[in-house]
């Protein structure tokens, strides 16, 4: 079953996040094994949850390209969530949401 990886990014900010989403977006929807990807500011930190096939393949993915675009300072906590179900719209079209409402 997909696993659900889930980070608490303290001392993360949009600025931040942002430019570790540009470097990485355009090789991120094509990944094996990736499924999808969201994030949020919380007060002094980013939440970034991931949802992936396997660990292995997630950890590969960040290990190559999240790590050498993080920030200096910047120190990701990430958990490990085995899920139970995904329910998801089958959709090939990349969607960024990227706060303009």
């Amino acid at each position: 079953m997909a696993i659900l990886i889930s980070s608490k990014v303290k001392g993360q900010t949009t600025e931040g996040y942002e430019a570790v989403l540009n470097a990485v977006k355009e090789v991120l929807a094509p990944a094996a094994g990736f499924i999808c990807h969201f994030a949020y500011p919380a007060e002094g930190e980013w939440l970034v949850y991931e949802v992936w096939e396997s660990k292995k393949q997630a950890d590969e993915w960040f290990g190559k390209y999240v790590v050498p675009n993080i920030p200096k300072g910047i120190h990701p906590k990430r958990t490990y969530h085995e899920l139970h179900s995904f329910v998801s719209v089958v959709n090939t079209t990349l969607v960024q949401a990227n706060g303009d409402h």
